[in-house]
């Protein structure tokens, strides 16, 4: 075992089935073996640890107000009151779980399990204004995450997020909604082309009934189930939504479209078909065992080739999380990280449609580079930044971080830092082996092999501190 190369693809793997990793335990690591080292992630995921920022109670609380709220034609001016406190508290909430998932990203132990998250949160893109069907459904997908594919899309599928976010609540029998049944098989399993329209309606007539309480919990509704014969992809029967989804999974194209996703996320933009159909068959004839699929990829020879080391723009969730893992990164003002998401295109819980974010080249344009070159020194360096024009003007963290701004610039004192982060340096440093260059350092941070530029510009004048700002402020830092 060649303990350079090994500590390079340890520090690869460690970039795509996380957030990166320090030198420390990169040191550490790359004296294992590589498939002990995958085993070992896969081992550290197995302890769930949902995110419990939603109150439960109070939120079926909330839910059976607002309930009886919309029930009624017209409402007195303490329910009109009582209604928008609901939501101005449930705005609040949202935006503490957006920073919760962030914060959990930031500081797990297990990062293969919180990447999986993150990739099954743009698969299963959903929007829900309420936080407690936003975590439980994030917890769905933290929990099963490298579990069974067929267990995750069942629990995703009940989830009163994703029933409200596609409108199942209105897909009864006589007036099936096909909006869930469609999105089921075009962006969730199958892929475009796999299905005609007449499997929308039949799959559309099989989810009818899937409902969920008034308290928020999955219910079937018999008497609003179409209890008809269906006909779906050549087979007959009486189905319900889980006949559906096991008809699904049974065709080859389900491993097929999952595994190019996965390809796409993990490995490369542009996907080798050879590599896809051969994870995609481990895939199928495990049985949909998403742990399996990600061990035959992160211990194959081709996810280490050249052309998938160094090639994948971070989205802006990977390039955050591992800034401030890689430098224990603290934010006082955590509103900051809502409005870097959304500056940078990727507001989390809040995808711009069902199909998610698009990723790879979309991450990236004049504007939202040099946004994310100027990152790095402000939040290292506790600076300012000015979101006018990248972020969005009606988000609430927004409008009120510019009014403190505003406040302070007419009280003639410095305004406040928009970042008011602290990097612990200190903390740092002491994972970088003594001796350490500021060229060896600078080979450590950027995945791209160095080229003569970056060689010339690195000067061995300049202390490790001063090197880590300039380096992480470069575009090469932005890829993975």
């Amino acid at each position: 075992m060649n303990a350079k190369d090994n500590f390079l693809k340890v520090k690869h793997l460690y970039n795509r089935a996380g957030f990166g990793i320090s030198y420390t335990d990169l040191q550490k690591l790359s004296k294992k073996n590589l498939e002990k080292v995958v085993d070992n992630m896969l081992k550290d995921s197995q302890k769930d640890d949902p995110i419990k920022l939603v109150n439960d109670f109070e939120s079926k609380r909330q839910l059976l107000v607002q309930a009886g709220l919309y029930a009624k034609k017209d409402l007195t001016d303490d329910e009109k009151k009582m209604r928008q406190q609901i939501v101005r508290e449930q705005n609040e909430v949202s935006r503490d779980l957006n920073i919760a998932f962030i914060n959990q990203m930031i500081n797990t132990d297990a990062p293969l399990r919180e990447k999986m998250t993150l990739f099954w949160h743009g698969h299963f893109a959903c929007r829900s204004n309420n936080p407690f069907f936003a975590q439980q459904l994030n917890n769905i997908q933290r929990d099963n995450a490298l579990g069974s594919f067929k267990t995750l899309l069942v629990e995703v599928s009940k989830s009163p997020a994703m029933l409200q976010y596609l409108n199942n609540q209105q897909n009864r029998k006589g007036k099936p909604n096909e909006n869930f049944a469609r999105e089921l098989m075009e962006l969730f399993t199958l892929g475009r082309g796999n299905y005609t329209e007449q499997d929308i309606k039949e799959s559309a007539r099989s989810f009818t009934g899937w409902m969920y309480d008034k308290d928020g919990s999955f219910i079937f509704r018999e008497n609003l189930h179409d209890t008809g014969t269906k006909t779906f992809f050549g087979k007959i029967g009486n189905f319900e939504g889980e006949n559906i989804i096991d008809i699904i999974l049974e065709k080859p194209e389900t491993s097929q479209f999952i595994a190019r996703k996965v390809y796409k996320f993990f490995v490369n933009d542009n996907p080798n078909e050879a590599h896809v159909k051969e994870l995609a068959t481990h895939f199928y004839n495990s049985k949909y065992d998403i742990a399996s699929m990600m061990k035959k990829m992160f211990t194959s020879d081709w996810f280490f080739s050249p052309e998938n080391v160094g090639t994948k723009i971070k989205s802006p969730a990977e390039f955050l999380v591992g800034l401030s893992r890689e430098f224990y990164v603290t934010y006082n003002k955590p509103q900051v990280l809502i409005q870097l998401q959304s500056s940078l295109g990727q507001y989390l819980f809040n995808p711009p449609n069902v199909a998610g974010w698009p990723g790879g080249q979309s991450w990236i344009d004049s504007s939202s580079l040099m946004l994310r070159m100027r990152i790095p020194s402000l939040v290292l360096n506790d600076g300012e930044i000015d979101f006018s024009g990248k972020a969005d003007p009606e988000d609430e963290a927004v409008i009120a971080l510019s009014r403190v701004a505003t406040t302070n610039a007419n009280a003639n004192t410095k305004p406040k830092s928009y970042v008011n982060a602290n990097a612990d340096w200190p903390k740092f440093l002491g994972t970088l082996p003594k001796g350490l260059t500021p060229l060896a350092l600078t080979e450590f941070l950027l995945q791209p092999k160095l080229n003569d530029k970056i060689t010339t510009m690195v000067s061995d004048n300049k202390g490790l501190r001063s090197t880590a700002v300039e380096i992480t402020s470069m575009p090469e830092y932005q890829l993975c």
